[in-house]
């Protein structure tokens, strides 16, 4: 019992989607899923009261799972971006035919991959977690049947998403013919006082990584992001964008310090080498990009590097500065996809940059918000996205790694030119069509809730900070 009491959120989380997937199937044909949809959020929020109600540090189920500070701290972030996905998706789904019973049924299962997938502790348990989040998302990417984009956008999805996890099998089987171990502490245990690491183990680190970079969208593997992100639904777009990166950097991080916390000098020119190339093609590519989702996918690689750089450090450092960037990375994005969602004119959604033209004379409290958004993902003090870069920078000059900060500083300065051109078209460019009102409630809430937290971070950053160095040190027992 006391195994499934540590697990208790999960299970609920569990039981909760089996329930809600019924209710969908009892209604009437024809009935709207808002009331399942509704359902979905107010699950997670019992989800994430439970997560919050236990303390200390738990491994249960013969070590494979395990509840501790950095893996709380993790669930509410993930938490807390899939309800946002779901209340952001109702207007959308209804207007675009896609109002099924199956969409958040689909969300919360996707859920509980990713709570599973930070609570792994073994490399079975991990792979578990996975595919239990990654089987939801590949239908959810091509949800809206009858559009070619978007069935194209959940086959590359698929294909691909399969490909890594051979990668990451063949990296686990590796991993455990070299160790003996799938357990994370029996791992550390066996290669502890080692001079050398194999140069078995070593490929079946280099594929480990693969698959979980493949996860993270990092470079070389970030290959279906742009497509995918365009080519799904917009808010299943955003809730790739959100909860599904938060659980996989949080799974990357744990699966590399906790077993392999002593070998950094073995895979840190790994994490050094893609965070350097997520970083300069985040900055570069998007350049040319005329469609906001297909923008958002690059700066989502570049923010990935940016997150990958507290990893290099490969310290409690480290680690709290990812944490602290994956909270003010999602809230970000949550705002900013809050802002595409309401993108439409006449019902019909608009995607292209060029739609936001004169947006501050015609949408002046969206264009306010979308520009906090832009010039806070861009890294501008004193906005909330300055501190995420600034604690992840400075964890990699005190752990050594000047060229990979420097770098880092650079693509972003490369990378705040095409923020800065969405605020240049919103405020100095004639509207040639306005976009359509009203931009419904939920969209505004989230917009201007996430505004304020993002223009108001650097009044109490401390607190997070705390929290986080708190939920880091946990890796680092």
């Amino acid at each position: 019992m006391h195994d499934f009491a540590i697990a208790f959120p999960e299970i609920f989380l569990a039981v909760a989607s089996m329930a809600l997937l019924m209710v969908g199937v009892f209604q009437k044909p024809g009935s709207s899923s808002g009331l399942v949809s509704w359902l979905g959020v107010f699950a997670l929020g019992i989800t994430l009261i439970l997560v919050l109600s236990d303390e200390g540090r738990s491994v249960s189920f013969a070590g494979l799972f395990v509840v501790d500070s950095f893996a709380r701290f993790a669930k509410v972030l993930i938490l807390i971006g899939s309800a946002a996905a779901l209340v952001m998706s109702q207007g959308f789904i209804k207007r675009e035919g896609m109002d099924r019973f199956e969409y958040p049924v689909l969300i919360l299962i996707a859920t509980l991959g990713m709570l599973m997938m930070v609570s792994a502790n073994d490399l079975i348990s991990l792979y578990m977690g996975i595919e239990l989040q990654s089987l939801p998302l590949y239908v959810l990417a091509a949800f809206k049947r009858d559009s070619t984009r978007t069935t194209e956008a959940g086959l590359k999805y698929f294909v691909l998403g399969a490909l890594s996890s051979g990668m990451l099998l063949y990296g686990c089987s590796m991993i455990y013919g070299f160790t003996g171990a799938t357990t994370f502490g029996d791992i550390a245990n066996t290669l502890q006082g080692q001079e050398k690491a194999s140069i078995g183990l070593i490929i079946g680190i280099v594929f480990l990584s693969a698959g979980l970079a493949f996860k993270v969208s990092a470079v070389p593997f970030h290959m279906w992001t742009p497509d995918v992100y365009e080519g799904a639904p917009s808010p299943v777009t955003a809730f790739f964008a959100t909860a599904p990166k938060v659980a996989a950097i949080a799974l990357f991080l744990r699966a590399m310090l906790e077993p392999f916390g002593g070998m950094e000098a073995d895979w840190r020119q790994i994490i050094w080498l893609i965070s350097v190339l997520s970083m300069l093609l985040g900055a570069f590519a998007a350049i040319g990009q005329r469609n906001i989702k297909r923008l958002m996918a690059y700066s989502s690689i570049g923010h990935v590097g940016y997150a990958l750089v507290g990893l290099a450090a490969a310290n409690a450092e480290g680690v709290r500065g990812v944490l602290v960037y994956l909270t003010i990375y999602l809230v970000m994005n949550i705002g900013t996809f809050a802002c595409i969602l309401a993108m439409r004119r006449r019902d019909r959604m608009v995607e292209s940059i060029d739609d936001l033209r004169g947006l501050a004379k015609t949408h002046k409290g969206m264009a306010l918000a979308l520009t906090i958004f832009m010039f806070s993902l861009a890294g501008v003090p004193p906005l909330a996205g300055f501190f995420g870069k600034l604690y992840v920078f400075m964890a990699a000059i005190n752990a050594g790694l000047y060229y990979l900060a420097i770098i880092g500083v650079l693509a972003s300065v490369v990378g705040a030119f095409y923020y800065i051109r969405i605020i240049k078209i919103m405020y100095f460019d004639e509207p040639s069509e306005p976009l359509s009102l009203p931009i419904g409630k939920e969209l505004g809430f989230l917009m201007t809730v996430s505004a304020l937290l993002v223009a108001l971070f650097f009044i109490i950053p401390g607190e997070l900070v705390n929290v986080a160095a708190g939920a880091a040190d946990s890796l680092f027992p």
